[in-house]
């Protein structure tokens, strides 16, 4: 275990800027044109990738003891991220549409970089912020999202995935043998429609209409608009498609992270619509140091769906017996998701395996499969 002192030192957080690097790699793309421009997707898919098989896995753990206070460095790290992102993003669009040494496919290759940066490193750090309680880390985390036309990820991941993981009523737990190309659209539709419905179910237990003023989704739909207009005042309609650009990219990264993270596994139903509770063995767990520094330990999701208020920092991984392990880190595994026959051959057995050791005694898995089970309640 990580004493406390330890972790709260300036060098132990430093790791972690490392996604940072995406910044200056998609504005060399964009200044020196030509081949520079696959830099930043090529660092966040493969680089790390290949640190993470020079320095191997991390399974040490932080002391849960360690206090807020002690996290500065972390929470500060997540939050300056935001204006950076910001200003990166409407810079490149101001810059790129002026921009006479770009060709077409230069100026896509940029913004295709920029979506890899918002998607693997922004909405990774969206993610811890909408988790924390205060009203400023979640607002930060809701420009990030606004940022990638994502913004209702907050209330589907709060209100629908983690209390749902695992059963048929989340949208983002990807079916045993579903492609990733069956699930995204699926996924896309689904998660939009459910969280919706989550607020709108939150405010009708309050005695309020889904119009009302508190429902977020009208603050969504208001950074969202703000975004695209500011992206049309920067650039004009090329700085708009540009703009659209990135968010596809960006939450194309996402989905596919989510496919991974969950690929096959359920929790058992008790009957009557009760299911098991959430453990570290119904998430993908992945201990490779190098993409943990880059997605701030989102791989330890373990842990992450076990205890969702612990910062990233605290996050804790574990053996084999307690939570299935990926055999590579997200980036290796989002490109095998791409091929739905490499997936199959990779993953399978192991959702066989893991069923084996941890359901001995279910020996129809096939409701489980299609999602044919009832909806908790």
């Amino acid at each position: 275990m990580i004493p406390a002192a330890q972790v709260a030192r300036l060098t132990a957080a430093l790791p972690f800027t490392l996604s940072f690097v995406l910044i200056p790699l998609v504005w060399l793309g964009a200044v020196l044109g030509g081949w520079w421009v696959v830099l930043a997707p090529l660092c966040a898919w493969y680089l790390f990738s290949a640190i993470d098989l020079a320095v191997g896995l991390n399974g040490e753990n932080a002391d849960l003891e360690t206090t807020e206070a002690q996290l500065f460095w972390y929470r500060a790290l997540t939050q300056v991220w935001v204006p950076l992102q910001a200003a990166t993003l409407f810079g490149l669009i101001w810059y790129v549409t002026r921009a006479d040494h770009l060709g077409g496919w230069e100026t896509f290759g940029v913004f295709f970089g920029t979506g890899v940066m918002t998607g693997t490193v922004g909405i990774v750090y969206a993610h811890e912020l909408v988790h924390q309680r205060n009203r400023r880390e979640r607002l930060l985390g809701d420009l990030l999202l606004a940022m990638v036309l994502y913004s209702h990820f907050r209330s589907e991941h709060l209100l629908v995935h983690h209390r749902y993981v695992g059963t048929p009523r989340d949208p983002v737990t990807a079916r045993y043998n579903e492609g990733f190309h069956r699930y995204y659209p699926r996924v896309l539709r689904q998660s939009l429609l459910s969280s919706f419905r989550a607020e709108r179910d939150l405010l009708a237990r309050r005695g309020l209409p889904w119009w009302h003023r508190r429902n977020p989704f009208w603050l969504y739909w208001g950074l969202q608009a703000g975004m695209l207009a500011l992206a049309l005042l920067v650039g004009g309609w090329g700085g708009l498609g540009l703009f659209l650009i990135q968010a596809g990219v960006a939450i194309w990264q996402l989905e596919v992270v989510n496919y991974v993270e969950h690929y096959g596994l359920t929790r058992k139903h008790l009957g009557g619509g009760r299911y098991e509770h959430v453990l570290p063995r119904h998430s993908w767990n992945a201990a490779h140091k190098a993409t943990n520094w880059l997605m701030i330990n989102l791989q330890r999701h373990s842990d992450h769906h076990y205890k969702p208020d612990r910062r990233f920092p605290l996050l804790q991984t574990y053996p084999e017996d307690e939570a299935p392990q990926l055999p590579y880190g997200y980036p290796v595994m989002a490109v095998a998701a791409m091929v739905p026959p490499l997936w199959r051959r990779v993953m399978n057995p192991k959702v066989r395996a893991w069923r084996k050791r941890h359901y001995p005694e279910i020996e129809d898995w096939r409701p489980y499969s299609r999602a044919e089970l009832p909806h908790p309640r």
